[in-house]
């Protein structure tokens, strides 16, 4: 099994793949891990792998090329490109590691197992033009309800926990597939209660979408609100993209959100669109 791992701080994995069994396992030629550079992938003197939200905010945001360039490297295409006709047909995963993905659980652990190749994007600063994560994504993964300073450290815990399940890796095969940590096997990250609503963005729900320079990126456009700067438009557009991606990744939130009555209604209206 190969994980490839794309970071603007290559320097952090330095060592922490050389001990234990992550050590042993790629050793034993039954796990690789790539590390890539993704400031390797820019055009300019200064190497700039961020720009400034369309909008306004706070915080920088990856921008799109280079991403899409070091995924081109590893020979990912967008989803809707068809597959060259020398495609080896390797089961590979795009991860995006975000405080917006859906929870990094042990089951699907097990499932990223099962692949041969799992390629994880790590976020930095307020995180990754939204194109990349349409364009090139199979999921969001978070490793818990807090905010790091990046996905790097996110990363380190994705290989861990999915290498020790690849076969032979831990040498007695069922002690990995039948170990748990009980309930939370189930359900490993909940409760929020004292966690400051900040870092799931406003009123205890997930971030909005970010976007910056080029304003339009293989073919996707930046939403015309975020150029228009019409600030309540915007408002509004990012508190709908909040309750969007909460209900389709951590539903269990909105329990504890702290919503209007606009949002429960524009909640409703998301409900009944997804239904049809």
């Amino acid at each position: 099994m190969r994980f490839e791992i794309v970071t603007i701080f290559p320097g952090f994995f330095a060592g922490i793949f050389e001990h234990g069994i992550v050590r042993r396992a790629q050793a034993d030629g039954l796990v690789s891990v790539g590390i890539h550079d993704l400031r390797n992938f820019t055009h300019d003197r200064h190497r700039t792998v961020d720009d400034r939200p369309f909008g306004g905010g706070e915080g920088m945001v990856l921008k799109p090329e280079p991403l899409a360039e070091a995924l081109a490297s590893l020979g990912i295409q967008p989803k809707n490109t068809p597959p060259p006709e020398d495609a080896t047909g390797a089961r590979t995963q795009v991860i995006l590691l975000s405080a917006q993905g859906q929870p990094f659980i042990q089951p699907l652990a097990r499932e990223l197992a099962c692949l041969d190749r799992v390629v994880l994007l790590c976020g930095r600063y307020e995180g990754v033009d939204e194109r990349i994560n349409e364009l090139y994504c199979d999921m969001e993964l978070s490793i818990g309800d807090y905010v790091l300073s990046g996905g790097e450290l996110a990363a380190a815990v994705v290989v861990d926990a999915v290498m020790r399940l690849v076969p032979g890796v831990l040498g007695n095969q069922a002690s990995g597939e039948f170990e748990s940590f009980g309930a939370a096997d189930a359900e490993i990250s909940t409760d929020i209660e004292g966690v400051p609503r900040s870092q799931h963005g406003s009123g205890g729900l997930l971030d909005y979408p970010h976007y910056t320079r080029p304003v339009e990126f293989d073919g996707l456009r930046t939403p015309e609100v975020l150029l228009s700067g019409d600030h309540l438009g915007i408002r509004r557009w990012r508190r709908e993209q909040q309750l969007r991606k909460t209900l389709r990744n951590r539903p269990d939130l909105l329990a504890k959100a702290d919503l209007s009555a606009e949002d429960v209604r524009l909640i409703e209206a998301i409900r009944r669109e997804n239904r049809r």
